[in-house]
């Protein structure tokens, strides 16, 4: 790592694991063996087929409750959710560096995230109305708002007379 600069610790992390799986795939004396190839040997030894149910995709995407104001937690950050979904939970899946947010019943994926290591919220394309609705009363409006006349105020200094010329000399 010595003097190399890194933008994101994204990057970082693809250039370590870029690192891993180039050590891993080639031969390595004190085990006499490629590491990648001797796990896929033992992998395999007990490795079966899984076949694709709907019970499985539940399990896969876990259910997540969406807060107040759109968005999701997931992995310690928020993720946004669309405001014309309606109900109060949704169903993430991440398949590598692509948040997929989906409806609950898993038929549409609601919006797609890119995942980063920054800890800020990521909005999504339709998060918020731009146009709230305007308003409609539900019954007339009967009330009338009348402006009255203000009280005369007394200043204090009606006591003395200075009307009468008592300073004329």
């Amino acid at each position: 790592l010595a003097g190399r600069v890194f933008g994101t610790i994204t990057e970082l992390n693809l250039e370590a694991i870029g690192w891993c799986n180039r050590q891993n795939s080639i031969y390595h004396k004190a085990v006499d063996c490629i590491p990648c190839e001797k796990h896929q040997e033992d992998c395999m030894a007990v490795a079966s087929v899984l076949t694709k149910t709907q019970a499985l995709a539940f399990y896969l995407c876990p259910e997540r409750k969406i807060s107040f104001d759109g968005f999701v937690h997931y992995e310690g950050r928020r993720f946004g959710v669309p405001y014309w979904y309606t109900q109060k939970t949704c169903r993430i899946r991440r398949d590598s560096f692509t948040l997929y947010i989906y409806a609950s019943d898993l038929s549409k994926v609601l919006t797609t995230h890119d995942v980063t290591w920054m800890r800020r919220d990521s909005f999504c394309r339709d998060q918020y109305v731009t146009e709230q609705p305007e308003e409609v009363p539900s019954m007339p409006v009967k009330t009338r708002i009348f402006q009255i006349e203000p009280p005369k105020q007394h200043s204090g200094f009606e006591k003395f007379n200075f009307e009468e010329g008592l300073w004329d000399e």
